[in-house]
């Protein structure tokens, strides 16, 4: 069964051929800003796998790591619903809170965790990482 997910007023729309996903819990402080609360929680889908509906505006900057992140979002409801980064080329970060069926997700790792608010822990068995680790490994 494919995961799906979409805006809050549903005017952006998308579906993946996956039918699982992992990915991470990130404290940083463009997610905390972002997301409205202490974290915000990503799955990773290549690229290929995934497709929208509907228009999103998007903004650049320069993430904490030195790469370009951009951010789409529903101009019309302002939700957040993808980021991709140029540290990781053919992969699109969708955000948790707008699948439709947030349990088909499982965080991987904590990363930015030094920057989690003292209100804010996540669970304990999976890995945290004070800063964003490498790539590769």
């Amino acid at each position: 069964m494919p995961i799906s997910g979409g805006c809050v007023c549903g005017k952006v729309r998308y579906e993946s051929t996956e039918d699982k996903a992992g990915g991470g819990i990130c404290h940083c402080d463009d997610c905390r800003k972002t997301s409205g609360t202490g974290h915000a929680a990503h799955a990773f889908f290549p690229a290929d796998t995934i497709t929208f509906s509907g228009e999103m505006k998007t903004y650049d900057h320069k993430s904490d790591s030195g790469n370009t992140l951009t951010r789409s979002f529903c101009p019309e409801c302002g939700s957040s619903v993808l980021s991709q980064t140029t540290g990781m080329p053919g992969m699109t970060a969708v955000r948790v809170s707008s699948f439709d069926d947030p349990d088909r997700y499982s965080p991987m790792m904590v990363v930015y965790n030094k920057r989690a608010a003292s209100w804010d822990k996540q669970q304990a068995d999976i890995p945290h990482f004070d800063e964003m680790p490498p790539a590769d490994g």
